[in-house]
């Protein structure tokens, strides 16, 4: 029996014929409808087969409920009408960023668009930042390749782009004699085919973190897991972009696409028409619908929404790593790591994140009942987590193929667009690797109509917003003697300057909003959220972008603060 008759017979006995599949040009196509989501995305799990077919595009119909569109800008003008660069890259998170200062190294007119009003202000910013050793990736995955190369390529990165980087290793605990043993035999897989580890006793274990659950019986330990601020690291990128010559523009979205002889001709905005000669699809949750306008859509993305906890910085002191346990989640069924306490970068906790399939691309709220599902799953690792020490929430949606793995390849059937799509976790490891490969697939497909040469003036180096209060008190005292703002303190909290929040909103990518200069130097991160500080960054923003109060977002246009004065001010 052929595998679609195979396929359909499993669909028919599941579904009711409601659904059924065919094949075209080694591409598995569903059709049909279905009124719950979760049925949706089931029948693309249990057809696909990536060994068979490029890919599996699910064109079943849900009824259940009306999809939203695309949020839009509210900008409408002509300020890129008639562009025309050698390479557009569609998608400001950190894979868009990351290839645009990769592709910065040839010479090629770049011009990278994002709709939103910021760099990396959907998926990349709401992540753990976690950089991962690649502990339960299966060889021969795309995503599993890429990982290992970024991983090890970020020592380098992050000191080319002044961004802090810690490999501060990951703790994966198990519970019980038998799980001990297990991990124990276990350490010699990943030896030979896996990053490396260590396996660690319960004595061992509890000399490193001794707060953590005294049920743990032992502990594989992998020294090439990490943090970074993943915002940080993408605002970096696209900063170091602009600098070696790259055009980037906000509140731009692309609405469609004319194709001719296989071929993208002109890209519709809502800032003009542009005139590329190679499209890159960053588009994150997007990239299905981009890959659609560019008639090249092989695959199709079921949004994955996860939502995380921030505790506040005295519950940090618990633990001084990474640290998850064995068989906190169900990884088969959520497709997810099973998520793990986080101490970030910034000497946070993040607790999370939890994984549930969600047809709303743009859907950031949280709830009670996903926080304390998360809760409940790491206090196996840590029984102390408390609610109370919880100062944010936040959920970010995932690109997720049905494949499960990333898209990074030239398209199949349009021949001028490179996809760098279904970038789900491993992606922020896996970025440095990635802008390497898409960034050298786009040369080579305009090195078709024209020579393309590297930059010789391209400068990898990039200097990022000082950080006063991680300086020696005499280079404190020197750096507030040439600056008295640095010396001004605006937020308590996170102790950030005034000098800090000026100098985030005059960068080669401009910053505007509130969100914008916390993601930059984390004004309102801490305990208080903004309670204080939040007015006095709010009046610096307005101060020197020559703006009115009332004209100042939280993230930006439509989203101002203040509305107007109570009472008039008297001249």
């Amino acid at each position: 029996m052929s595998y679609i008759k195979r396929v359909n017979r499993k669909l028919t006995a599941r579904f009711g014929g409601r659904v059924s599949a065919r094949e075209q040009d080694c591409v598995l196509y569903l059709e049909g409808e279905l009124d719950q989501w979760d049925d949706v995305v089931a029948a693309g799990l249990v057809s696909v087969n990536r060994k068979r077919y490029d890919g599996l595009v699910n064109d079943i119909r849900f009824t259940g409920d009306q999809i939203p569109p695309m949020r839009l800008p509210k900008i409408q003008d002509d300020a890129l009408n008639g562009a025309t660069p050698d390479v557009l890259i569609i998608g400001g998170g950190i894979i868009g960023s990351a290839i645009a200062r990769e592709c910065a190294r040839y010479d090629m007119r770049i011009l990278l668009v994002e709709k939103e009003h910021d760099i990396a202000m959907q998926t990349t910013s709401r992540n753990d930042g976690m950089v991962h050793p690649g502990i339960d990736l299966i060889p021969g995955q795309i995503k599993r390749r890429y990982n290992m190369r970024g991983n090890r390529m970020y020592d380098q990165v992050c000191a080319e782009l002044d961004v802090p980087f810690l490999r501060s290793g990951q703790y994966v605990c198990f519970q019980g004699r038998m799980l001990a043993i297990a991990a124990f035999f276990g350490q010699l897989y990943y030896k030979l085919l896996g990053p490396r580890v260590q396996y660690l006793s319960k004595k061992e274990f509890f000399k490193r973190e001794p707060n953590m659950s005294p049920a743990i019986t032992a502990a594989l330990f992998y020294p090439d897991a990490g943090v970074v601020s993943p915002y940080g690291l993408a605002l970096a990128y696209a900063e170091n972009a602009v600098d070696n010559g790259v055009q980037a523009s906000f509140d731009t979205a692309v609405l469609d696409m004319t194709v001719e002889d296989g071929r993208i001709t002109s890209v519709q905005t809502n800032r003009g028409t542009i005139y590329p000669k190679v499209v890159i699809n960053a588009a994150g949750v997007f990239s299905e619908d981009i890959a659609r306008m560019a008639q090249d859509r092989f695959f199709s993305i079921h949004p994955r929404k996860g939502t995380n906890t921030i505790l506040d910085h005295k519950a940090s002191v618990r633990m001084r790593t990474i640290v998850s346990s064995y068989g906190t989640s169900d990884t088969k069924k959520r497709h997810t790591k099973g998520g793990g306490l986080v101490k970030t970068i910034d000497r946070n906790i993040l607790v999370g994140p939890d994984a549930v399939e969600t047809y709303l691309k743009e859907d950031f709220s949280t709830s009670a009942e996903n926080i304390a599902f998360v809760f409940d799953k790491q206090r196996i690792t840590d029984p102390a987590l408390h609610m109370r020490d919880a100062i944010t929430y936040f959920s970010g949606i995932r690109a997720a193929t049905y494949e499960e793995d990333f898209i990074i390849r030239k398209g199949k059937w349009t021949k001028n667009i490179v996809h760098a799509a279904g970038i789900q976790s491993p992606g922020i490891t896996a970025a440095p690797a990635i802008a390497v490969d898409v960034s050298k697939m786009a040369a080579d497909v305009l090195s078709q109509t024209r020579e393309v040469k590297p930059n010789p003036v391209f400068n990898p180096i990039h200097k990022s917003i000082v950080r006063a209060n991680e300086l020696s008190e005499t280079e404190r005292d020197a750096l507030i003697r040439k600056n008295p703002d640095y010396g001004e303190i605006v937020c308590r909290c996170e102790q950030i300057s005034r000098g800090e929040v000026i100098d985030a909103l005059h960068r080669s990518i401009l910053c505007d909003t509130l969100d914008g200069v916390r993601r930059r130097v984390r004004p309102s991160g801490g305990r208080c959220q903004g309670a204080f500080c939040g007015p006095l960054v709010l009046q610096i923003i307005a101060q020197e972008c020559k703006e009115s109060l009332e004209m100042v977002g939280k993230s930006g246009p439509g989203g101002e603060v203040l509305f107007g004065s109570i009472k008039e001010v008297q001249p």
